[in-house]
């Protein structure tokens, strides 16, 4: 969207506006490539009815199904890969620009022109790309290509651009951010990073929030870090896959829920009040009731504020799609609504503790669910993946999205929390902007 906008093009969500059409697409797992086919198929019949003349099929699923796409979709006028992102421009101006010929793996900067797509007070920056992992399941480093990290300085660069556009939250994102650096010769690199970014000055209050940790990269020098910087949110997110030792060696994960129930015990006594999140993945190959059982005694044990569970995928180009032991899409599924009902009772019992206490709060706007109350969230609440806050009494003042405030909590439901605001809005509130701003260059 930078590089477009960048050359006087003008981005729409409509697809019946559009001149040319960008489907951005995944294809990690199974329900994620349908989704693309299935966008990609209605973007064609605008293409066929409307005043759209491209049809451009980027990301993941071209570097899995690029021939396939281009066959089978005759509306489809190019492709875009991962690391072709430059060529974008040409593409969408019809001409060919030069995405077969590049191999050169793909790595934005901070001269990269940028278009925020998320609300003006958050922002995702990614910090690294790729991946050296084996895991079994994991199909990613096939198309993202080895792990590289950005330059410390880029990324200082960026977020300080962004906190000055207004940005209140950044998350840093990549594939394993606590491998950040490693490939530039710096030991705890993500910690030197979280540590340069909570000492950028600005003139308003901000967090900082990393995702995608890995257990064995969970340093005591990275836990001591984000103890001792107030910008830095105390939240963990932490994928651990399955606690069988078993089934993570099958995943090539490695430890086991007694060595992951020790770390997460050294994470609490690191950081008071820490909120932790994990995924796992149900009906891996060769996954038996054992393990299963093992998993969910895990999950009561550890006591999780945030959890995500999927059910296995079979990707024809994973490792473990060789593997035996296959478990049943019923098995998978009845598996995974256990795991999430243990999880739901842990969440609400761990939000209900929470009714009475005043706590702070980052407010979104409206709620989409009504325009009579706002949607909020804590600092352990990260956005897009975990529950909300609904603020019922604004206080008083105007309230703004991007305003930090103080909510007492009323009411506590399985995932979200609703509350009123108890202090005063800022005097000052920030005028709107463009709700696509360019992160100038």
């Amino acid at each position: 969207m930078g590089e477009l906008v960048a050359r006087g093009h003008e981005l729409t969500s409509a697809p019946a506006e559009a001149d040319a059409i960008v489907v951005n697409t995944c294809s990690f797992i199974d329900p994620a490539k349908q989704e693309s086919v299935d966008t990609i198929l209605e973007m064609a019949e605008f293409k066929r009815t409307g005043k759209a003349r491209r049809l451009i099929v980027a990301g993941c699923l071209v570097e899995r199904f690029r021939e396939d796409i281009r066959q089978q979709i005759p509306d489809v006028d190019a492709v875009l890969g991962t690391n072709e992102l430059e060529s974008i421009v040409p593409l969408c101006e019809g001409e060919p620009g030069n995405a077969e010929k590049t191999a050169v793996p793909y790595l934005y900067h901070e001269g990269t022109p940028r278009v925020l797509a998320t609300p003006r007070h958050y922002a995702y920056l990614k910090i690294n790309e790729g991946c050296d992992h084996p895991c079994s399941f994991c199909v990613i480093p096939q198309f993202r290509g080895s792990f590289r990290s950005r330059r410390f300085e880029s990324v200082v660069v960026e977020a300080s651009r962004l906190f000055a556009q207004g940005v209140r939250e950044i998350n840093l994102i990549g594939q394993d951010t606590t491998a950040y650096g490693d490939d530039l010769g710096l030991n705890d690199g993500l910690a030197h990073l979280l540590a340069r970014l909570a000492a950028i000055e600005t003139e308003h209050r901000k967090w900082i929030r990393f995702l995608y940790c890995y257990p064995n990269r969970i340093t005591s020098r990275l836990l001591e870090t984000v103890a001792s910087h107030e910008a830095l949110v105390k939240y963990i997110d932490m994928p651990l896959q399955h606690a069988s030792a078993r089934v993570l060696k099958r995943m090539k994960r490695g430890a086991s829920g007694e060595i992951f129930l020790n770390l997460l015990a050294k994470i609490r006594r690191a950081v008071p009040g820490v909120t932790l999140r994990t995924s796992m993945i149900v009906g891996f190959p060769g996954e038996d009731e054992a393990d299963f059982m093992e998993l969910l005694e895990f999950v009561k044990a550890a006591q999780f504020d945030r959890l995500g569970v999927f059910g296995y995928s079979d990707e024809e180009t994973s490792e473990s799609y060789h593997l035996d032991g296959k478990v049943s899409r019923r098995e998978i599924y009845n598996r995974k609504r256990a795991l999430m009902a243990a999880q739901r009772s842990i969440s609400r019992a761990a939000n209900r503790r929470l009714v009475g206490r005043e706590m702070e709060v980052l407010l979104e706007g409206p709620s989409k669910e009504s325009d009579l109350v706002w949607q909020a969230r804590l600092a352990g609440q990260a956005p897009d993946i975990d529950g909300v806050c609904y603020v019922g009494d604004l206080g008083e003042g105007a309230p703004a999205p991007g305003q930090f405030r103080r909510m007492r909590i009323t009411k506590a439901h399985d995932y979200d929390l609703v509350g009123d605001l108890v202090d005063a809005a800022p005097a000052a509130v920030d005028a709107p902007v463009n709700p696509f701003p360019i992160i100038a260059v």
